[in-house]
């Protein structure tokens, strides 16, 4: 005859979840002063190991709502734009679970901002997405989180010798070869001089995006010579600027790699010269605009990546991390996408 399983305890449900009895007792009775991460950790757990519930915390079986911060840049840059409003719209369930994103807005660039954002939603979420600056404030706040016990994705950029939980979204790396092979083979036979304008380095994304790119150009195109590296910080009237001063420094300019935001200020840049010369200009981000000038012939390939499978992304591994041993470091990496005008969906 096999041994009746014992039932489930509240000391059980203490040590699955890593917390004290008395704070599990605190949660089950509905008590003030425990935080939200903890409280939806225990009710997990409990339900895993078929403790009975209250009736209240049963109103939905099996499905426990978490709700996700998602720290994003503010700012002109309509990819971010288009992403924060995904955030919002985009529920996540998977058959345990329902996450719902919030988004916080924050100035660009800014770390000390950023490191403030983040360290004031430790009481009050279930897990954190940031498109992080790779800064030690940045770094610092991260790692008080999660040693707060509240899981941090790092989002679309990456944040080195960190605590973070993983990384959503493309290799850097690759998308930035991508690029510079892109333009190699577009510019073909020709010798001459390509230029880059970046977001920002402080984005360890970007700088991904730079050292793949050079790579490249060292290894297979020889012939063209990269000539200089302007920051547009995401903002297209920076971008038209900064195109305007490359062609004028260099006008035997035969390429142009954006690597972050704000393709816009050098497409119009482009689109003012008479007579157009041949720049072939490679970017990010498949929107409204550079769909626009993919059109025009100002851009020549635009190298995407679906936002709805990123927030999808970071609400699986935000979710996987709610207090369970063995999760995964990472998601599958974003699909890197390459649209020219006769591709476009």
């Amino acid at each position: 005859m096999t041994a009746a399983r014992a039932k489930p305890t509240i000391v059980d449900i203490a040590r699955e979840s890593g917390v004290s009895p008395a704070t599990v007792d605190r949660v089950l009775n509905e008590r003030e002063g425990v935080k939200r991460a903890t409280v939806t950790k225990v009710i997990a757990v409990a339900q895993r190991l078929n403790y009975p519930l209250p009736v209240q915390m049963m109103a939905r079986p099996g499905l426990i709502h978490l709700n996700f911060d998602f720290v994003l840049p503010s700012g002109p840059n309509t990819f971010m734009q288009t992403l924060g409003r995904l955030v919002t719209e985009i529920e996540h369930s998977d058959g345990v679970h329902s996450a719902r994103g919030r988004v916080h807005l924050v100035e660009r660039f800014n770390p000390e901002a950023l490191s403030r954002r983040l360290l004031r939603l430790g009481d009050n979420t279930d897990g954190v997405a940031v498109v992080a600056l790779e800064h030690p404030l940045v770094r610092e706040a991260v790692n008080v989180l999660v040693g707060r016990g509240v899981p941090v994705v790092s989002f679309l950029s990456d944040l080195s010798n960190s605590r973070r939980i993983g990384y959503v979204g493309v290799d850097n790396r690759a998308a930035g070869r991508t690029a510079g092979y892109l333009l190699g083979r577009f510019i073909g036979p020709r010798a001459g001089k390509v230029a880059m304008i970046a977001g920002s380095l402080s984005y360890r994304g970007h700088e991904e995006r730079e050292m793949g790119f050079r790579h490249i150009l060292g290894e297979e195109f020889p012939a063209l010579r990269i000539v200089g590296l302007a920051e547009g910080r995401d903002d297209h009237a920076r971008n038209y600027a900064a195109t305007k001063e490359l062609l004028a420094e260099h006008p035997d300019l035969v390429g142009i790699y954006n690597i972050g935001g704000g393709s816009r200020g050098t497409a119009e840049a482009l689109l003012e010269l008479k007579p157009a010369p041949r720049v072939v200009f490679v970017g990010h981000e498949l929107t409204e605009h550079t769909r626009r000038y993919l059109m025009q012939g100002a851009m020549d390939a635009v190298i995407n990546q679906d936002p709805a499978q990123e927030v999808i992304g970071a609400m699986r591994l935000l979710i996987a991390h709610r207090g369970e041993a063995g999760a995964p470091a990472s998601v599958e990496a974003t699909r890197i996408e390459i649209f020219v005008r006769d591709n476009l969906p």
